[in-house]
């Protein structure tokens, strides 16, 4: 049997797989509130308690970059290590891969009910595949085809220097170094950017705070899913909601065609994470239009064909795909 996990941020999703069953059939499946533990051998513990199943092989996905077996979880105040889960568990081996590696194993698995297309394109079989995921933070990975199969290769580009397109993002990389020093893409185009921009434009007096909208703010400890409700009230949407998501999506249309280029991402680009399938009025040519401003590479970037994977558990099933199959080798 395989403990297989998503450890993110917010949630950790943990599932007992079996090669008979394989990755989309999970033997049972339980989600926790990450920050609630110390570790996540106390979430494992716990969740082996709750289902009475045993398992000797582990594979998680990470938030974070995994270095010889061991990372820092980038938005948790954990320390993540392949030998300590294998002593503390009783288990005979753990594999750690950061979580949009996870994510870019299981691209292959998705059936057209997993996914919404933004732009049809000219996929290219066997293609590189590049995968994008405004979520917490800004993941990053794509997945090269070997001759047998795809292979998952590790980014951390969510954490490089955000480049602004017009005077209005120049305006909000000034203001945002005032505050960080170091402006990443991150920073603007995840669930912790959200909130950066909504902040600038509203400083800018770009058009007032409406009363409400100030104090369904200050009752939350997470503004995104207030921001973008707000923006998509089709009754009385908010002016500051409206301009702040569609930076948003300016910025990680942008980002994503970078991915593009760099990875010749031929066979697709897929966004993943909590934030995209949320805002899918959203995603339309105002994403295409500052993906493919590409300049001599606008045609290129053109004929990629984008998604949206709409299936939440597809970085569970990414670990558990890449799990069975080191272990199938082994």
């Amino acid at each position: 049997m395989l403990l297989a996990g998503d450890i993110g941020a917010t949630k950790t999703r943990l599932g007992i797989f079996s090669p008979e069953r394989g990755p989309r059939s999970p033997l049972t499946e339980v989600s926790f509130v990450s920050r609630r533990y110390p570790d996540l051998e106390a979430i494992v513990r716990e969740f082996l308690t709750q289902t009475g199943l045993t398992a000797n092989r582990a594979c998680f996905g990470v938030a974070g970059p995994v270095v010889g077996g061991r990372t820092k979880a980038t938005n948790l105040p954990w320390v993540i290590d392949e030998r300590q889960i294998c002593v503390a568990l009783n288990l005979s081996s753990v594999r750690l891969l950061n979580d949009l590696t996870a994510t870019a194993h299981a691209i292959p698995l998705l059936e057209p009910a997993d996914l919404h297309t933004i732009n049809k394109g000219q996929p290219i079989a066997k293609g590189n595949i590049a995968v994008i995921a405004p979520g917490t933070g800004l993941g990053e990975a794509f997945i090269t085809w070997d001759g047998l199969r795809y292979q998952g290769h590790a980014s951390e580009g969510g954490h490089t220097d955000f480049a602004p397109n017009n005077p209005l993002e120049v305006e909000l990389l000034l203001n945002l170094q005032e505050q960080f020093g170091h402006v990443s893409y991150e920073n603007v185009c995840s669930g912790r950017g959200l909130p950066n921009i909504y902040r600038f434009l509203k400083e800018r007096r770009y058009a007032p705070e409406p009363s409400w909208l100030a104090e369904k703010l200050a009752r939350t400890d997470d503004p995104v899913p207030v921001i973008v409700d707000a923006a998509l009230d089709q009754v009385n949407p908010s002016k500051l909601c409206v301009k702040a998501l569609n930076i948003f999506v300016s910025v990680l249309g942008a980002e994503a065609g970078n991915l593009a280029l760099k990875v010749l991402a031929m066979g697709g680009v897929y966004l993943t994470g909590g934030i995209p399938p949320r805002i899918l009025p959203f995603l339309n040519k105002r994403f295409m239009k500052a993906f493919q401003y590409k300049g001599r590479m606008s045609d290129l970037v053109a004929r990629m064909p984008v998604y949206v994977v709409l299936n939440s558990r597809v970085a569970l099933l990414g670990a558990a795909c890449y799990g069975l199959e080191s272990y199938r080798g082994e």
